[in-house]
């Protein structure tokens, strides 16, 4: 009789160490500092070509999801493209040294913007000063949750998820 306070008691701990555990790993999948935004909006910044896309997570073919902590984006700004994204993968062949992630500047670039049957924006975006990236589709809803792919010459695909926001 004097062991069933703390079975119990040590029962009841568990229990409070799973649930809090469920919580936290429910909040992890909670986007942060994401803003939905409404249809029009979301149209003006794609048309404007001045937005940028805040990857949250990534992909690359074959692997599991990976969570970015840091502030990973693809900046538009209007006749130039920025991009600052990591990359996960399998390459074709070795970079150069200087050569890390899918960190460029771009101002030769094609865009296409296709309006979906069900909602939503499919953006092509084909730089033509990069040796390595061969095309980069933004796939955008009509709230601004975006899921990217890229394509490179050198580098099998990756996809980002994440959201756009306007440029402050």
């Amino acid at each position: 009789m004097a062991f069933e306070p703390l079975i119990l008691n040590s029962f009841r701990m568990k229990q409070l160490t799973i649930l809090t555990g469920f919580v936290l790993f429910l909040a992890g999948l909670a986007p942060v500092n994401a803003q939905e935004l409404d249809k029009a909006t979301v149209k003006k910044l794609i048309d404007s070509k001045t937005y940028i896309f805040h990857a949250q997570s990534a992909t690359p073919l074959g692997g599991s999801t990976r969570q970015l902590t840091s502030d990973y984006n693809l900046n538009l700004i209007g006749d130039s493209l920025v991009s600052y994204l990591p990359y996960f993968g399998r390459a074709y062949t070795a970079p150069m040294p200087n050569e890390t992630g899918l960190d460029f500047i771009s101002s030769d670039f094609t865009y296409k913007v296709k309006e979906r049957k069900k909602g939503g924006w499919d953006v092509t975006i084909e730089p033509k000063d990069q040796r390595n990236v061969r095309s980069m589709l933004l796939s955008i809803s009509e709230s601004g949750y975006t899921s990217l792919s890229v394509t490179s010459n050198s580098r099998q695909p990756i996809s980002f998820y994440g959201y756009i926001s306007e440029r402050k």
